[in-house]
């Protein structure tokens, strides 16, 4: 980082180099981020500088770009620094560091009692945006609330309801509907076990990781995020296979999507059609992975 004051020129005159304030350039601060945090090997070290510095400092991204007067001095810079060092020392995850996450239209506050939301659940999202009007839908393993208050928000007439084991994951979600004013009912339930037998649909993004690829995951996952919401015996499909077991028996649920990891998707496709849905279908993410299993059936 630049000393204070490196900005000023030496042919200022005296006086004009007194009235102005002291700090750090963003930019320099940002390269230093940068550097400190792609040395840790972090993957987006620069996006991450940037989210982390405008956090701080309480301002846009993009002002940092644009607004050339703009300096890290006082505690910013030591509020910077802690950033920094979460960051690229703990690994700790941005949007835990910042206590927030944007999730298709809303943001959602954040942190390790819940996994942090991915883009790739925003397509169980889109699934539940065309369901018929009315219907009732249950999130199972909600988390941080992330699909069903995504989909309350942008299908308000929808009967959502939401569920999880995680008592401490239950009252971040709830916290999040009270600040977004959004209307879905939470159950702390173990899958569907005391959920009511009223439901038309069921999103679900559950525990899907391999104990065996507990090795490979990034240390932002294995050290922060809880790992009850991440890993689900040995081939991962322990949680999926104990919903399909008991959706055989809510013969009402007519539609389901759920989020799988690399190379499950046919598998569960398999889990599907024995709990009695009729056709499958395979919904592909950005990376081409087969990442939502869908399932419809015939109402009785």
């Amino acid at each position: 980082m630049r000393p204070a004051g490196a900005d000023a020129s030496p042919a200022d005159p005296p006086a004009a180099r007194a009235r102005r304030p002291s700090g750090t350039s963003v930019r320099d601060a940002l390269d230093g981020a940068v550097t400190a945090i792609a040395a840790a090997g972090c993957q987006t070290p620069r996006l991450d500088a940037e989210v982390l510095l405008a956090h701080v400092l309480g301002v846009g991204r993009e002002r940092l770009l644009l607004d050339r007067e703009l300096l890290v001095t006082g505690p910013a810079v030591r509020g910077f620094q802690g950033a920094v060092r979460r960051r690229a020392v703990e690994r700790e995850p941005v949007a835990y560091i910042v206590g927030t996450r944007g999730f298709r239209q809303i943001e959602l506050s954040v942190d390790s009692r819940a996994l942090v939301p991915r883009p790739e659940s925003e397509l169980l999202v889109e699934h539940g945006l065309t369901l018929a009007p009315g219907a009732s839908v249950l999130d199972v393993g909600t988390g941080s609330g992330a699909i069903a208050l995504a989909l309350k928000h942008e299908r308000p007439d929808l009967d959502v309801v939401a569920s999880d084991i995680s008592d401490d994951a239950l009252a971040l979600a709830r916290a999040n509907a009270a600040r977004l004013g959004l209307d879905v009912r939470f159950l702390h339930a173990d899958l569907l076990d005391g959920v009511p037998d009223e439901l038309d649909a069921v999103l679900a993004n559950l525990p899907y990781v391999a104990e065996r690829e507990r090795a490979s995951l990034a240390p932002e996952i294995v050290r922060h995020e809880p790992p009850g919401a991440l890993f689900a015996g040995a081939d991962g499909l322990d949680a999926i296979r104990a919903l399909s077991e008991q959706l055989a028996a809510r013969e009402r649920v007519a539609f389901v999507a759920l989020e799988v990891g690399a190379g499950q998707a046919r598998a569960v496709g398999v889990l599907l059609a024995a709990a009695g849905f009729e056709e499958t279908g395979y919904v592909r993410d950005l990376a081409g992975i087969e990442r939502v299993v869908t399932g419809v059936r015939a109402r009785r």
